[in-house]
């Protein structure tokens, strides 16, 4: 009894309060917490708040007792009491409390009892959620970051409890985000060192998604109910929310582990882990900050360029839907940023593809032709996120983006820019064109360009007409094409497809405005270029039918978008060029591609006349087609095209019937106000000062053949000069009055040429004329004028052009007279 006496005195001397938190504890815990003293616990703390550190630190004390003993129901009563403290008590002294608190936090997490760890989470959300009036300028949240991060990755054997743990650690990573993101030093939880830790953990668990599609989209609000207890889910939503918070200095510091977690786990291919985390990133994120996103894919692309084709194409897949989305906001400063670093890889992906090629005797068929088909992959990825990013940029910008993917494909005389393919050969060289023009082809898809010549500068125009890309005839549909996205502004293009002989042109309902003053300058200054590159694509002897179907197309596209009377008239001389072509076959062409040409100027003149409505013309473009389909079928391109065997042995050019005359059309069109002068002169393609130096061999010779005829000396006058010496004919010789005449007749066809024959054919003629006599100079000055030997080294050629090998003075051998 004396004993117990005295025990009763001492806890009548214990501080008032360890009295009332004593009092809290029950005898039995399973009786829960005592609801009456709590309440004197929680009045006693808010009456004397500088009691509030002891309070917690009374109170942690038992916890580490009572978990140390296993006494788990006491460990639920004091952490029940602790949140319902934190919740009264909002003053200054709550700091000190709140380090007790977290002490006690951290010996819950730290222990290996699945329900003390979810028990110590719920208390810290609840923490997390309080707002404190004044910032803590010492609190760090290291190791529950760490701790939080373990549990996430937990490898429980009971699934159940497994997935308590994770669901667990990702509401306390979102905690101590939301915590430290609202407190002063937020900058602390977007280290590096935190970032690779809460990252890895929250798409671990979202890798667990089981139907990724349902939430690629636009961030939606925190899903609840049965799908809390979701860690995928949760993960996912706490994912958004952290992107959601990054600002501009921190957001590289929360994507850069997204990449290092799909590095290490392999989930660039298949790729659909990685789009799905890029949408949600790209989804979640403020739109100004999209370029760093961007910015952080192409540094990551150009890291793991020596990867496998497949990794390097399911990084470019991603950026493509990272672009995708970025392009319907703001982009910043990375759009040429984005092309050039796609243009390199699209470089390096086909040197990739020709060195396998090269290695083909060293490895099996089977092996090669699949590292082929996976760089064909890469490069139809790269070319399909070119040609998507370039299609949604606004006008101003895609023109900007057409001229730097022109200025890098390789083409004559314009190396300096271009992607380097010297290495490369002509073959490498040939892919680089087709898959740059495959680019820009989809970059001018759907571009409506008020002028044409805003769609067709001429820095842009001059590369793309290159001859150096009519070698081929793949680069020639796609020259073609490209020009049809930029001329056909009112989407007549569709209702041209293939080539045919129109019935009723009206059918087609094609639509088109007049012409603009702006439209009509630029056909003067670049239509022969346009002009000379249909003239010199009908002369190909690679042309398949694809080709002459482009060539109708643009044909038709430009009597419809840029033609007036004066293009009228040129298009009809180029016409009856192109027929001139088939009929005297100076280059040599297949029987095919002679019925071909023909055939593609039946069906333009049929559209042109129909176009124009002028009767006379109509009538005799029907009779020549009539005429066709019952003697010579193969003219026209419904018969041609389907059916090459049926091909005529020669074409007889006295079958005048069977031909479009220029005598005819120019009566035709006479009548109907149509300046018909110049249709009397032929027409004469545009020579540049590429073509001197291109590999073609025929376009020179071409044009200056057809320049002999202009000047004056047909064919006529070149056999009679090789008939045979009669007396007649020296009696001819001897009479001046002939020779006069024939001065005069001489005079006046060049007089008729001067004012009949357009500016530009006259300066082509003279330009032509000029650089031939330059070349045939140059060639006999290379051959007479020598340089004087030189004792300073010897003289070689190289590629045409003479390099001196310097020797040192010690070594030059002086006359002995210059020796003394």
């Amino acid at each position: 009894m004396g004993r117990k006496g005295v025990c009763c005195c001492c806890a009548a001397l214990r501080p008032r309060y360890k009295r009332l938190v004593d009092n809290i504890f029950p005898e039995d815990p399973k009786d829960g917490l005592v609801k009456a003293d709590m309440e004197k616990l929680t009045f006693y703390a808010v009456s004397a708040p500088e009691k509030l550190d002891r309070i917690g630190a009374y109170l942690a004390e038992r916890l580490t007792r009572d978990v140390a003993r296993h006494r788990y129901g006491y460990v639920l009563i004091a952490m029940e009491a602790l949140d319902q403290l934190l919740m009264a008590c909002h003053s200054q002294s709550i700091k000190p409390f709140v380090e007790s608190f977290l002490h006690m936090v951290a010996k819950l997490l730290e222990s290996g009892e699945p329900k003390l760890q979810v028990l110590g989470t719920n208390s810290f959300v609840k923490f997390a959620n309080i707002e404190e009036d004044t910032p803590s300028y010492h609190r760090r949240y290291d190791f529950f970051v760490s701790r939080f991060s373990a549990m996430c990755h937990s490898r429980d054997p009971d699934p159940e409890i497994q997935n308590e743990i994770r669901i667990a650690g990702i509401r306390g990573i979102q905690g101590v985000v939301r915590k430290a993101v609202n407190d002063e030093l937020r900058a602390t939880i977007w280290e590096p060192q935190h970032m690779d830790k809460i990252v890895p953990s929250l798409l671990f668990n979202m890798q667990k998604i089981e139907d990724i599609d349902s939430r690629i989209g636009p961030p939606s609000s925190p899903t609840v109910g049965v799908k809390e207890e979701n860690p995928s889910v949760l993960a996912e939503n706490c994912f958004r929310e952290l992107l959601g918070r990054a600002t501009y200095g921190n957001m590289n510091n929360a994507v850069r582990p997204v990449f290092a977690h799909l590095d290490h786990h392999k989930l660039w291919d298949p790729n659909e882990f990685a789009v799905s985390c890029f949408k949600i990133i790209m989804y979640s994120i403020q739109a100004q900050y999209s370029h760093h996103v961007i910015q952080e894919i192409l540094g990551h692309l150009d890291v793991r360029k020596r990867d496998s084709p497949r990794v390097r194409a399911g990084i470019i897949q991603v950026l493509l839907e990272a672009v995708a989305i970025a392009a319907k906001g703001s982009i910043g400063p990375t759009v040429l940023e984005v092309f050039n670093t796609l243009l390199k890889h699209l470089r390096i992906s086909v040197d990739f593809e020709l060195s396998d090629r090269r290695s083909s005797c060293e490895s099996t068929t089977l092996s090669i032709s699949s590292k082929e088909s996976d760089e064909r992959i890469v490069q139809n990825a790269i070319i399909q996120t070119i040609g998507f990013f370039g299609s949604n940029l606004p006008d101003y910008q895609r023109s900007e983006i057409m001229m730097f993917i022109m200025s890098k494909v390789p083409v004559l005389g314009t190396t300096s820019q271009s992607l380097d393919p010297s290495n490369l050969g002509d073959l490498g060289t040939r892919r680089i064109q087709i898959m740059l023009l495959r680019s820009l082809l989809m970059v001018t898809s759907g571009y409506k360009a008020t002028t044409i010549s805003n769609a067709l500068p001429a820095p842009f125009l001059d590369p793309l007409l290159s001859p150096s890309l009519m070698e081929d005839s793949e680069l020639r549909q796609l020259v073609l094409e490209i020009l049809h996205n930029l001329i056909d502004r009112h989407d007549n293009r569709a209702k041209l497809r293939g080539i045919r002989i129109i019935p009723d042109v009206s059918d087609l309902k094609i639509k088109r405005d007049k012409i603009s003053r702006q439209d009509v300058s630029f056909m003067k200054k670049h239509g022969q270029q346009l002009y000379r590159h249909i003239y010199l694509g009908c002369k190909e002897e690679d042309n398949v039918q694809k080709n002459f179907e482009l060539l109708f197309t643009s044909l038709a596209l430009t009597t419809i978008e840029l033609a007036n009377e004066e293009v009228v008239i040129d298009l009809i001389r180029l016409a009856i060029a192109l027929q001139d072509i088939a009929i005297i076959n100076e280059d040599n062409l297949p029987m095919f591609n002679r019925c071909g040409v023909m055939a593609l100027v039946a069906a333009y003149l049929n559209f042109l006349s129909q176009m124009i409505a002028v009767p006379a013309f109509c009538q005799h473009v029907s009779k020549v087609i009539e005429t066709r389909s019952v003697e010579a079928a193969y003219f026209l391109p419904e018969t041609i095209f389907k059916d090459k065997s049926n091909l005529p042995k020669s074409l007889e050019k006295d079958e005048t019937d069977l031909f479009f005359l220029t005598n005819k059309i120019a009566e035709s069109l006479g009548g109907s106000g149509y300046n018909v002068e110049r249709l009397s002169v032929p027409y004469v393609p545009q020579v540049t000062d590429e073509d001197r130096l291109s590999r073609r061999k025929s376009i020179v010779d071409t044009v200056s053949l057809q320049v002999d005829i202009l000047s004056g000396c047909s064919i006529e006058d070149k056999v009679d000069n090789t008939e045979e010496i009669t007396f007649e004919a020296l009696k001819k010789a001897i009479d001046n009055n002939g020779l006069e005449e024939q001065e005069k007749e001489k005079r006046r066809l060049v007089i008729e040429k001067f004012q009949k024959a357009p500016f530009e054919e006259i300066a082509a003629q003279c330009e032509t004329k000029a650089n031939l006599l330059h070349d045939r100079l140059a060639q006999i000055l290379e051959l007479t004028i020598r340089p004087p030997p030189s004792p300073s080294g010897a003289m070689t050629m190289t590629a045409g052009h003479p390099h001196y090998h310097s020797v040192p003075v010690y070594e030059m051998k002086f006359p002995d007279l210059c020796v003394y």
